[in-house]
């Protein structure tokens, strides 16, 4: 793959790396031990990384893909250009490609285009590339069309 949707292989290979970092250094699995990292890279180039962050009271966790949109969110930043995400038991390195989940999908649909890329990844050059539109190609707006 030299592009996918206008991102060439430097930039996914950048983005892997990022999302396999922040898996290491700010996932906290504290219940299951599997930790997701993902990075989202705005329009302007930034790219906000996050770990999940597990809790007690499983339903106040909250993802990767989540925390790293809120954080840019938080930041005003509102134009996005691609996601990558990986995760698996720690301290492992991944072993297979997670997908964000449905109520992530659902969220980034709200903020992110459908034709996003979405880069699974589970090693620095090792990735499934998707659109956000194709990981939930029913998604809900508040149009009549997605």
């Amino acid at each position: 793959m030299e592009s996918f949707a206008g991102l060439d292989r430097a930039i996914c290979n950048q983005m892997a790396e990022a999302c396999l970092e922040a898996r290491r250094t700010r996932s906290l699995p504290v219940i299951s031990g599997y930790g997701v990292g993902a990075a989202l890279l705005a329009a302007d180039g930034q790219i906000f990384c996050a770990g999940n962050i597990e809790c007690y009271g499983q339903t106040p966790s909250i993802c990767a893909e989540r925390v790293a949109l809120f954080k840019a969110l938080s930041e005003g930043v509102r134009e996005f250009r691609a996601l990558a995400v990986c995760g698996g038991p720690l301290p492992a390195e991944p072993e297979t490609f997670c997908t964000p989940c449905g109520v992530c999908r659902q969220v980034l649909l709200q903020f992110c285009p459908a034709d996003m890329p979405v880069l699974v990844v589970r090693g620095p050059e090792e990735y499934r590339t998707y659109t956000l539109g194709q990981l939930l190609p029913d998604f809900w707006t508040r149009s009549e069309t997605n």
